[in-house]
């Protein structure tokens, strides 16, 4: 198995490698393009500037702006706390807009990858598929969760064997029924969702308990999930649990 993974591993940095694309944008700035996909299947960017020993990285306020455009204000309090709250969980800072980090050129794979999850993970949280959606998936699971009285620290940060970190919306603590139980949820199932939630568990099952079990809550409130997203979490030991059999698990996720 331990072959398996190190080649999944390996095919993951080749295609980081592979599909990132730097441009030269005026003078100072360099734009990165990454492979990973928007709300909208265009490319993520960045932009990187280089400022006395250390190198400014920024989306450029699209993340933020393309909600808003989007329809999506964050102007309420509770939208801003939540936004607060995931950027403090990557170490990313908002700047009048600009999701950014700052890094040395030693910190910068690190910084970088930072920026990009926390633009993916902003982008997620926030978007609404249709206007009359009522809540963001995120509280509808939250306020699940306290119903069943179901304890959990939200929002915590694991390092994986890779040296990235990688953070899960709420871990159960180990009891005496049950081992270490890591949700996480997923507003917009999809193929992309799916294996990034695969490497992320990947990465950090070696560094927890070796009870530990992962869990993928799934949003099929708005739409059907598609097929093969249930069976390639499941092949990776991540129990897929659609957001309306989300009984199913409440027992065991109580324990």
């Amino acid at each position: 198995m331990i072959n398996d993974v190190q080649e999944l591993l390996d095919r993951y940095w080749a295609w980081l490698k592979d599909k990132t694309l730097l441009r030269d944008v005026g003078s100072d700035w360099v734009e990165i393009t990454t492979p990973h996909l928007d709300r909208h299947n265009d490319y993520l960017q960045i932009y990187a500037k280089r400022e006395g020993d250390s190198i400014i990285l920024t989306d450029d306020g699209y993340i933020i702006e393309d909600l808003t455009q989007g329809g999506c204000k964050l102007d309420s309090r509770k939208r801003q706390s939540l936004l607060k709250m995931t950027l403090a969980g990557f170490g990313v800072e908002q700047n009048h807009g600009r999701l950014e980090v700052r890094s040395t050129p030693e910190s910068f794979p690190l910084r970088k990858h930072s920026l990009v999850q926390a633009m993916l993970a902003v982008n997620d949280l926030f978007y609404l598929a249709m206007p009359m959606v009522a809540s963001l998936f995120y509280e509808d699971v939250v306020n699940w969760l306290d119903a069943c009285d179901i304890r959990n620290t939200p929002n915590l940060k694991f390092t994986g064997k890779s040296g990235y970190d990688h953070l899960f919306d709420f871990v159960i603590p180990k009891s005496r029924l049950q081992p270490e139980r890591i949700i996480q949820t997923i507003n917009r199932p999809s193929k992309e969702t799916a294996e990034a939630m695969a490497f992320k568990w990947i990465d950090t099952k070696d560094v927890r308990p070796p009870e530990s079990r992962a869990y993928a809550m799934l949003n099929d409130g708005e739409q059907k999930v598609p097929s093969g997203v249930i069976e390639a979490l499941e092949n990776y030991d991540i129990l897929a649990v659609l957001w309306t059999q989300r009984e199913n698990v409440r027992v065991e996720l109580a324990a």
